[in-house]
C-alpha cells in the first residue's frame, strides 16, 4: 500500500455519498449524462478569496488564469479580484470576454507573437516584457497602430523561491530580463513614450513553506526598490508573483498564509521610498481554485493481475495529467482518491486506479487503500481545480475532453 494526499477538509458526506457544492457526486454525474467530468465548487473559491482579503488587506489580488480558464468559473471570479494575469493571446481574450477591464489584465510569457502584442495594446493590457527584443516589438506595434502601450518588465532575479515545486527565477532562464539589465530597459520604455507599469518578479511556485515565501517576498521588494532607483522610474505596480502551494501528497501541510500576510503587510507599510507610490499585487491560481475541483470518473472494469486489483476507469491522464504523475513530478505519488458513494467508509482493499489509455503511464492511483469498488462506481480524484482539464492532452488517443461543471 502507498499513501495518498489529504482530502480537502471542505468536502462532506451525506448518507455516505460525497457532496460537492452541497450536491451528491452521483447526482452531478447523472445530470451531466456521462463521465468523466470535472466539478468545481464556487463556494470554496469564494472562501479562499475572502481569506486572502483578510490576510492581505493592502495587497491587490490577481487571478492567474493558467490555473483554470473554465469560462463559467472565470466569470464568477472576475468581480472578486483586482486583476487577471494571462500567458497567451487566447487567455487575454478569455479574460476580457469574462468582463475584466484591459487595464486590470497583465500578460506574461516568452514568445509573444506580434498579433498577441497588438491585441494586448489595443485592449490596454499591461505587457510584462520578457526581453529587450520583445520590448522593441511592442514599441513598434504601438507606433504602428497609434496606441501607447502599457509595459512592465518581468525581472529574472538572482534568487529563487527556496523549496518551490517549480523554480521560475535565479540563473539562466527563458523568463524575464536579468536584473542587471532591467534599469536600462525601464529607462528606454519611458524615453520612447510608453506607459511604464512597473515590475513583475516571480521566483517560484507550489511552495508550502511560509518562511521561504516571506524570504522571497522580502528579497523581491528590496530588488524592486533598487531597480527603481537605478532606473530613475517609479513603478506604479509591483507584481510579486504567487508561489502559494496546496497539499497534494501524504505528509504535506497547508500553507500558513496568515503568517505570510502579516509579514508582507508589515513590509508594505514600511516599504522603501522608491516604492512609496507602488501598489503591490500577488497573482494566485492554484491556491485559489486547486482544492475546489474534483475529477469524477467511473469504474468500467475490475480485474486482478499478479495478485493485484486494478480498477479501470473511463478517465485518465488525458484529462488529469498531473494526478498521473506525468506533469513535472520526479517521483509519482498519489493524489487523494475516494469512492464517491462510499465517502468516508473504511478501506477494504488495496487497488490500482488506471485510466482507459493504452499506456502504462495512465495510472491515477497506485496501490491505494479504498473501500471495495465495483463496475459502475464513481471514483473521485481531488485537487483537480488547477492544472487539470486545460493542462492535459485531451486529444490523445481520440477519447475527447471531459465535461466541466460549476456548482
Amino acid at each position: 500500500m502507498k499513501p495518498m494526499g489529504p482530502i480537502p477538509a471542505d468536502f462532506r458526506a451525506r448518507g455516505g455519498a460525497l457532496l460537492i457544492g452541497g450536491q451528491k457526486a452521483s447526482a452531478l454525474a447523472e445530470r451531466a449524462g456521462e463521465t468523466p467530468l470535472f466539478v468545481y465548487d464556487i463556494a470554496m473559491v469564494e472562501a479562499r478569496i475572502a481569506r486572502f482579503r483578510t490576510a492581505f488587506p493592502s495587497i491587490d489580488l490577481h487571478y492567474a488564469l493558467k490555473a483554470n480558464p473554465f469560462a463559467a468559473l472565470v466569470h464568477r471570479i472576475v468581480p472578486l479580484v483586482d486583476g487577471i494575469d494571462v500567458a497567451s493571446g487566447g487567455e487575454a481574450r478569455a479574460a476580457t470576454e469574462a468582463g475584466m477591464a484591459g487595464f486590470c489584465v497583465s500578460f506574461a510569457g516568452p514568445g509573444k507573437r506580434d498579433a498577441e502584442l497588438e491585441f494586448a495594446i489595443h485592449q490596454g493590457i499591461t505587457i510584462n516584457l520578457e526581453s529587450e527584443n520583445e520590448a522593441a516589438r511592442a514599441l513598434a506595434v504601438g507606433a504602428r497602430i497609434g496606441v501607447r502601450p502599457r509595459l512592465a518588465v518581468r525581472v529574472n532575479p538572482e534568487f529563487e523561491l527556496r523549496g518551490s515545486g517549480m523554480r521560475m527565477g535565479g540563473g539562466a532562464k527563458p523568463f524575464g530580463v536579468d536584473a542587471a539589465r532591467v534599469p536600462a530597459l525601464a529607462r528606454r520604455i519611458v524615453a520612447e513614450g510608453a506607459e511604464f507599469r512597473g515590475f513583475h518578479i516571480f521566483a517560484g511556485s507550489q511552495s508550502l513553506d511560509a518562511d521561504a515565501i516571506v524570504e522571497a517576498q522580502t528579497a523581491t521588494v528590496a530588488l524592486a526598490a533598487r531597480l527603481a532607483e537605478e532606473a530613475g522610474a517609479a513603478p506604479p505596480r509591483l507584481n510579486l508573483g504567487g508561489g502559494f502551494g496546496i497539499p497534494y501528497f501524504a505528509g504535506d501541510s497547508p500553507l500558513d498564509i496568515e503568517r505570510i500576510g502579516a509579514a508582507l503587510e508589515a513590509r508594505y507599510r514600511d516599504r522603501p521610498a522608491a516604492l512609496a507610490d507602488t501598489r503591490f499585487c500577488l497573482e494566485l491560481g492554484r491556491w485559489l481554485v486547486g482544492e475546489a475541483g474534483v475529477y469524477l470518473t467511473r469504474v468500467v472494469d475490475r480485474k486482478e493481475s499478479g495478485g493485484q486489483i486494478f480498477l479501470i476507469v473511463d478517465g485518465g491522464l488525458h484529462h488529469q495529467l498531473a494526478a498521473s504523475g506525468n506533469f513535472g513530478a520526479v517521483v509519482r505519488r498519489n493524489y487523494p482518491i475516494a469512492v464517491a458513494d462510499r465517502f468516508g467508509a473504511e478501506s477494504e482493499e488495496v487497488a490500482n486506479v488506471c485510466g482507459c489509455l493504452c499506456t502504462p503511464l495512465d495510472r491515477l492511483g497506485d496501490q491505494v487503500a479504498v473501500p471495495r469498488a465495483q463496475v459502475g462506481d464513481l471514483i473521485a480524484i481531488f485537487l483537480a481545480g488547477a492544472y487539470g482539464a486545460s493542462a492535459s492532452p485531451s486529444a490523445f488517443l481520440g477519447h475527447g475532453p471531459a465535461q466541466e461543471v460549476l456548482v
